[in-house]
C-alpha cells in the first residue's frame, strides 16, 4: 500500500524534535501536517491520553497492540512495539498479543482487557454487559472509563493510518523479540 495523501513539509525545529523522540519523523505525522490544525490537535489530544494514568500502561499498550493487530495499521503495531520496549513493559508478551488467544503468556485481567479491546474494535462492537462488570469489578469506574477511552483513541489512530495508507516504519526492527504474527482463525467478530 502506497501513502494516499502525500507527506507535507515540516518545521526543521519540528522535524529535529520528532527525530530526537523517535529515532525518525512518523509518517502520521508528516500526513496530516497537511493540515496543521489537525495535526497539532491531534498531537495535543495523543499526548493528554499519553498521560492518563489510572490503568497500568502494560494493559493499555496490550489493548493498543490488540486494535492495530485487528484492524491492520501496520504504523501502529510496529510502533506500539517499539513503546513498549522504551516503557520497559514485558515485551515477550506484548509480542504475543496479536495472538494472545492462543498463547499461555497473559494473566485473566489481561485477556479480558484483550478481549474489551476487540470486541470495541468489532464493527458493530461486540462489548457484552458480563465483560463490563467483569472490568468494572477489577477495576474500579475510573480506570473502565479510562481504558474505554483509551482503545477508542486506539482506534481513531489506527484506522486513520489505515485509510492513509501509513505503513510500518521499522521502529520495532531495533527490538528483540519480533511480534508474533495473527492467527488466521482468531475467532473474532468480523471488523468490515
Amino acid at each position: 500500500m502506497a501513502l494516499r495523501v502525500p507527506k507535507a513539509e515540516l518545521t526543521t525545529e519540528f522535524r529535529e524534535t520528532l527525530i530526537k523522540q523517535f529515532g525518525a519523523v512518523p509518517e502520521p505525522v508528516e500526513v496530516t501536517w497537511n493540515n496543521p490544525g489537525v495535526a497539532e490537535d491531534i498531537l495535543g489530544l495523543g499526548g493528554k491520553v499519553g498521560g492518563w494514568d489510572t490503568v497500568d500502561e502494560s494493559l493499555k499498550s496490550f489493548a493498543h497492540i490488540a486494535v492495530a493487530a485487528q484492524v491492520g495499521c501496520g504504523w501502529c503495531l510496529d510502533i506500539g512495539y517499539f513503546q513498549a520496549v522504551n516503557q520497559n513493559l514485558d515485551v515477550a508478551k506484548a509480542s504475543q498479543v496479536p495472538r494472545w488467544r492462543e498463547s499461555e503468556v497473559f494473566t485473566p485481567l489481561e485477556r479480558d482487557v484483550l478481549e474489551y479491546a476487540e470486541a470495541m474494535t468489532n464493527t458493530p462492537p461486540t462489548v457484552t454487559d458480563e465483560l463490563s462488570a467483569s472490568l468494572l469489578d477489577r477495576l474500579g469506574p475510573a480506570a473502565l472509563v479510562e481504558l474505554t477511552v483509551f482503545i477508542s483513541f486506539s482506534n481513531f489512530a489506527t484506522r486513520s493510518n489505515n485509510a492513509l495508507g501509513i505503513e510500518s516504519q521499522g521502529f520495532s526492527a531495533a527490538c528483540e523479540i519480533p511480534p508474533a504474527a495473527r492467527p488466521e482463525k482468531s475467532g473474532v467478530a468480523s471488523t468490515v
